[in-house]
């Protein structure tokens, strides 16, 4: 099993840091090729014209091998989950009594795009409420969200699990029910992606888009998207001169090219290039690849596995194994519960949580250790005496 990984972060000893859905701390390796970048700058004349292409094409090779696609070139950068969504959302072509299928209490970037889309067509939301937090909770939203794909139904965005507490939904029938009826699969993978094995081959999703702060161990404000074959020759949603085709012949771009480069390009950033954040992301990709996500799924589960047992004894629920993530789970409290004294102890210990919803959102990584864990279980009792 995949040892203790506190060494490659810059974490304060004295922190308890459970809450990598908020967003990643720093790989020591990637804030190191950010800082080189930033130098970098100081002096322009060391940036080549290749220095536009290439480390973009490293990126995407590496982002392609993370989710199990073999051709690179459907992979586009995008500045954050919004912009990658509208690029769908400017392709799908509603009509008016078509609908799209999304959870309850997304996350907002995969809702507001949504409403903004049918409203503008006369098509509608239909939102899968999530069951009461009881045994069979999981089980029960999947089989809720099977059946809300019907014939009116033009696409499905989901995440691959809830940003709140976990809850795993299953992308192989969902996609199998969208395909008997003509619908889309659009994923959004923010906070599974880089943590919770996934494939496109498997899944086979119309689009996956990331966001690449949190498990994806990259900065802010840049994140990667998959376009498949449903959006192919569709249009993007601004007009840059580095998407064109040959953009890379810097002597030849006033000869306006009308065609674009290959595959997912025409949905890229622009500015996508960028010297820094680039690098950084890549770096953080690397080391993911190095870990194995299947071995941070396993890390994660082995360190929880002892609180959540103790919580689930103090009343609180938790989801099932099989139905949700090892990585980002949610403890719903019971009745009465005195959620405030906890939070106070909670900031008091420097226990770092998240709350969402209605449940706590707890979220190790590879730096965490089931004494982290201790240590949260620690405050739960000490609020209930």
């Amino acid at each position: 099993m995949l040892q203790n990984q506190a060494h490659l972060f810059s974490l304060d000893q004295d922190v308890t840091f459970l809450n990598a859905a908020y967003m990643s701390p720093q790989l020591k390796a990637v804030e190191a090729v950010g800082l080189e970048a930033v130098v970098r700058k100081g002096r322009p004349y060391s940036i080549s014209i290749e220095d536009f292409f290439q480390p973009v094409v490293r990126l995407k090779e590496v982002f392609a091998q993370l989710i199990g696609v073999e051709d690179s070139q459907r992979i586009a950068l995008v500045p954050s989950v919004s912009y990658g969504l509208a690029s769908v959302a400017h392709n799908l072509n509603l009509k008016p009594g078509d609908e799209i299928v999304l959870i309850q209490e997304q996350f907002p970037s995969n809702v507001y795009t949504w409403l903004a889309t049918v409203e503008d067509a006369g098509a509608k939301i239909v939102t899968v409420e999530a069951p009461a937090a009881k045994p069979g909770r999981g089980k029960e939203w999947n089989a809720r969200l099977l059946g809300a794909i019907t014939s009116q139904t033009r696409m499905v965005a989901i995440p691959h699990i809830h940003w709140a507490d976990g809850t795993l939904f299953d992308l192989q029938a969902v996609r199998a029910k969208t395909r008997e009826h003509g619908a889309w699969l659009v994923l959004d993978g923010t906070q599974s992606v880089g943590a919770l094995p996934f494939s496109v081959s498997d899944n086979q999703p119309d689009a996956l888009v990331c966001g690449g702060y949190k498990w994806l161990m990259g900065p802010y404000s840049l994140g990667l998207a998959y376009y498949g074959p449903a959006l192919d020759g569709g249009q993007p949603i601004e007009n840059n001169w580095i998407n064109r085709l040959n953009s890379d012949d810097f002597s030849n771009l006033v000869n306006y090219q009308p065609e674009y480069g290959p595959g997912a390009t025409r949905f890229q950033v622009g500015e996508l290039s960028n010297f820094i954040l680039v690098p950084m992301l890549t770096k953080g990709i690397e080391q993911l690849l190095d870990w194995g996500v299947e071995n941070i799924q396993e890390y994660t589960g082995e360190i929880s596995h002892k609180a959540i047992q103790s919580l689930r004894e103090l009343g609180c629920f938790i989801e099932e194994e099989g139905h949700r993530s090892q990585h980002l789970f949610g403890v719903h409290f019971p009745e009465d519960f005195p959620v405030s004294a906890l939070k106070e102890k909670l900031i008091v210990e420097q226990v770092h949580v998240g709350y969402r919803g209605t449940s706590m959102r707890v979220s190790p990584h590879v730096y965490n250790s089931q004494e982290d864990f201790e240590r949260l279980v620690a405050c739960f009792r000490a609020v209930i005496g």
